[in-house]
């Protein structure tokens, strides 16, 4: 697949508190490669470092930007998507899901509600898009899997 035929993904991630995070912005990277997506992630500085050292050789994160810069390239350059995950575990990761929602209207928009919290802070949702929430503080197993079910993942045996 070439550049222009690929199809490319946004993945939004929030403060890096809960360690789940991490691990699934890892194998997300993985799968959306894995089905012929681009995916560039969006985070704040601690969450990219702690990409950085996950993933040294850049065998799965190899695109970074901040979200500030993601927001940017939206509104000044027309940057589109077709799709994005946004995950978030407190409100303020529902406040950057719902900008990216409300910039990226076209895009299938997938919102990743998770840690000690998940059922409430999903609540706060009053956007449009699918949500998947699972109480994932140090386990992802149970989030990975609800996450493969919504994106087509789940015949995959990684």
């Amino acid at each position: 697949m070439t550049e222009a035929e690929e199809k490319k993904a946004l993945v939004v991630l929030g403060c890096p508190e809960v360690p789940v995070q991490n691990s699934l912005a890892v194998f997300t990277t993985y799968q959306l490669r894995k089905t012929g997506y681009s995916p560039l992630i969006a985070g704040n500085p601690a969450v990219m470092k702690l990409l950085m050292t996950s993933d040294p050789e850049k065998h799965y994160i190899s695109t970074m930007t901040t979200l500030e810069k993601a927001v940017e390239d939206i509104t000044d350059k027309g940057e589109k998507y077709e799709l994005c995950l946004a995950f978030a575990h407190s409100d303020a990761g529902i406040s950057y899901a719902a900008t990216m929602r409300y910039l990226l209207p076209e895009a299938r928009f997938i919102t990743i509600v998770f840690g000690r919290e998940a059922e409430e802070i999903a609540k706060l949702i009053e956007y449009e898009g699918e949500t998947i929430v699972e109480v994932a503080v140090h386990n992802p197993m149970p989030l990975r899997k609800k996450m493969s079910e919504v994106l087509g993942w789940a015949a995959s045996k990684n």
